[in-house]
């Protein structure tokens, strides 16, 4: 009794296609070709932020490779735990630091894991911004502010009336 076998095609005669860069798509013959450099009409796929490798080898355990934004939301939940409390400007002032601090480590670290959300210059305008507008606020606290900004007062005198 004869079974019939399924037969199935070798590895070297299947067709293979090849990619040669990041901008190579296959035509309708399904060869790789250049491709425009303008953005394709459908994307498949979003690219990697810069410095959004891992910040640690691969071997090491989750935490210790995510060990920047880990830091950097260990720092601003240890604000938020002050802010609660009743400790307002000490627990702002460690998160604007906090955010601060995860500017400089996008600006010097080559591969920051998660903490890089967008481009390298993106994420170290916004961290350091944010940081230093919560870092500000805190220090002009009231009562007994830190940091005094005299025509602020001036302007706050023409926009709230006490009347």
């Amino acid at each position: 009794m004869d079974v019939a076998s399924d037969e199935t095609p070798d590895a070297g005669t299947q067709d293979e296609l090849v990619v040669r860069d990041p901008i190579s798509a296959p035509d309708i013959d399904g060869r790789p070709r250049r491709a425009t450099r303008r953005f394709p009409l459908f994307t498949r796929d979003t690219a990697r932020p810069e410095g959004g490798g891992r910040a640690a080898p691969r071997d090491a355990p989750a935490p210790a490779r995510q060990w920047p934004v880990l830091t950097v939301l260990a720092a601003v939940g240890l604000g938020l735990l002050l802010t609660a409390l009743d400790q307002f400007r000490f627990g702002t002032l460690l998160i604007g630091i906090a955010l601060l601090a995860g500017a400089v480590l996008r600006w010097l670290l080559p591969d920051v894991g998660m903490l890089a959300v967008r481009s390298r210059f993106t994420d170290i305008a916004t961290y350091g911004v944010l940081g230093t507008a919560i870092v500000l606020l805190a220090m002009m606290v009231q009562p007994h502010p830190w940091l005094e900004i005299p025509f602020l007062k001036d302007t706050l005198h023409f926009t709230v009336s006490s009347s």
